[in-house]
C-alpha cells in the first residue's frame, strides 16, 4: 500500500498529556464493527470529543478552534497501551494526525503507526512538558517537523532533535508500508532465491 510521505509537514500542534491514554480512549469498540475502515475518524477519542446527547465536548482540545485539524498531537507517557487495535491508528490518520510527540509509546501501537505512515517521536519527558506547555497556547502552537533533519521547529524559534531508526524514516521518507519496504530490495530477494535454488535443486 502507498502512503502519504512525511518529509516537511507544519501545521497545529494540540496537547493531550493525560498518561496512559489507551486504544480504547482512542477507537471505541462500537467502530470495530464495519467492514472497512471508512468512517473511522468519527470514532477517533469519541468520549472525550462527544457529550451523552452527541453534541461536540467544548472542552476538548480537538473541538476548540486553535486546534481543530491538528496535524500533530503531543501526548503523555505510555500513549496507545492496551489492545492492539490497529483502528485506533487508522482514526488518527483519517483526522489528519501525522505525527505524535511523547516520551514513550505502547510498543504495539508503535508498530500500528509506523505501518500506517504515522510518525512517532520520542522524546525526554521534560522535553514533552515544554512543548506540550507551549502548543497549549493558540498563539505558539504551530510546529514543523523535518524529518529528514530529524529537527522538530516549534513557534518560538527553537529547534528539538530527535532520533529515529533509519528504516523506519526511509519508510516514511517514502511513503512505504512493510509491502512496499520489502519490494525495494526485490532484486536482492530474486538473486537470493536464484542462488538457494541453485544450491539446492531438489527444492525446484
Amino acid at each position: 500500500m502507498s502512503l502519504q510521505p512525511f518529509t516537511l509537514v507544519s501545521g497545529q500542534a494540540a496537547p493531550l498529556l493525560a498518561a496512559n491514554v489507551d486504544t480504547d480512549v482512542i477507537m471505541p469498540k462500537q467502530f470495530l464493527k464495519g467492514i472497512d475502515r471508512n468512517g473511522l475518524d468519527r470514532g477517533l477519542f469519541f468520549d472525550l470529543r462527544f457529550q451523552r446527547d452527541g453534541t461536540p465536548n467544548p472542552e476538548f482540545v480537538l473541538n476548540q478552534p486553535a486546534w481543530k485539524g491538528a496535524n500533530f498531537l503531543v501526548v503523555g507517557p505510555n500513549f496507545g497501551c492496551g489492545s492492539s487495535r490497529e483502528h485506533a491508528v487508522w482514526g488518527l490518520q483519517q483526522m489528519g494526525i501525522r505525527a505524535l510527540i511523547g516520551s514513550s509509546f505502547a510498543g504495539i501501537f508503535y508498530d500500528n503507526c509506523q505501518r500506517n505512515g504515522v510518525l512517532l517521536i520520542t522524546l525526554e519527558e521534560v522535553q514533552v512538558q515544554r512543548i506540550g506547555q507551549l502548543v497549549g497556547e493558540p498563539e505558539t502552537a504551530r510546529v514543523s517537523i523535518d524529518l529528514e533533519a530529524q529537527r522538530i521547529s516549534l513557534a518560538d524559534g527553537s529547534v528539538v532533535d530527535f532520533q529515529i531508526d533509519n528504516l523506519r524514516k526511509t519508510a516514511l521518507l517514502l511513503g512505504l508500508d512493510a509491502i512496499g519496504s520489502t519490494l525495494q530490495r526485490r532484486e536482492q530477494i530474486k538473486d537470493f532465491e536464484r542462488e538457494h535454488l541453485a544450491s539446492n535443486p531438489w527444492l525446484g
